[in-house]
């Protein structure tokens, strides 16, 4: 019989995959800002204005900060991981890590659906 050693929580391929979907939602978010600002000749006011006056502009902004978010947490959960040992430091690094994500979360759908 062969004994495994089990360390680490083995998130993954899926975590792979989280970075890189996620990955790619920013980038194609960026170019299409970069599509626009060649189009338009640059961005100014009035054209920021007008993108986020339209709610799928908006839905596309929520879902590369989202993605933006997520990435985030993959990333820094698998670098506490890595570096802080003592269990009870790194759950709290991590819980931190989260109520600091989630906070930026809330302040996206305030600053995208808030009052204006």
């Amino acid at each position: 019989m062969v004994k495994r050693i089990v360390v680490g929580a083995h998130y993954g391929l899926k975590d792979w995959l989280v970075q890189r979907v996620t990955a790619l939602v920013m980038v194609l978010y960026t170019l299409l800002w970069l599509a626009i600002a060649w189009y338009k000749g640059g961005v100014d006011y009035a054209l920021w204005q007008a993108l986020f006056a339209n709610g799928a502009f908006r839905v596309a902004t929520m879902l590369f900060w989202l993605a933006l978010l997520w990435h985030a947490w993959v990333g820094m959960r698998d670098i506490w991981m890595d570096y802080l040992k003592p269990t009870a430091l790194r759950l709290t690094v991590e819980t931190l890590t989260v109520l600091t994500l989630l906070a930026y979360a809330v302040w996206l759908l305030d600053l995208l659906w808030g009052p204006r």
